[in-house]
């Protein structure tokens, strides 16, 4: 499930922040994250403090993977595009967006509900895949022709 590394440019940084930024407050969530497949958080925005994120992105990671396994089982021909989960306090969606990155909203149904974060989330997805898209652009072959010119001895240098 895991792909190639996605460089991130500091513009296309600066509006997928502004994109979840909007949607936690649109969607009255409690806070959105975008996770790459590898499970390395990308950009965070809303009440984040106390959580641990680099271990929310990589389960998030898994459970994605987890479930494009589920969808295979079923005979599906690609990863389920989006997956929920109910808690006692705290519901989680996470959605796949341009086949790269995750979309994670938290909400609770005090506040939200699902109807509303999946209306949020459409239009902050199409957002997202148009920057994404950018940026696997800007890399040449999704992110590892920005590395290939760097040979061993290079990095030996750096260190020596």
């Amino acid at each position: 499930m895991a792909g190639p590394t996605l460089v991130m440019y500091e513009a296309e940084q600066k509006e997928i922040q502004a994109i979840i930024e909007r949607l936690t407050h649109d969607s009255r969530a409690k806070a959105c994250f975008v996770i790459d497949k590898n499970g390395q958080a990308l950009a965070s925005a809303g009440q984040v403090a106390g959580l641990d994120i680099t271990s929310l992105a990589s389960l998030t990671a898994g459970s994605i993977s987890a479930t494009g396994g589920l969808a295979r089982v079923l005979g599906e021909k690609g990863d389920f595009s989006a997956s929920y989960n109910e808690g006692d306090k705290d519901n989680l969606y996470m959605t796949i967006v341009g086949g790269r990155i995750i979309l994670v909203v938290t909400f609770n149904n005090e506040t939200s509900s699902l109807g509303l974060v999946r209306l949020r989330t459409k239009k902050a997805c199409d957002e997202l895949a148009v920057v994404i898209t950018r940026i696997v652009a800007k890399s040449g072959t999704g992110g590892e022709a920005v590395l290939s010119e760097i040979t061993d001895d290079d990095i030996d240098n750096l260190f020596s």
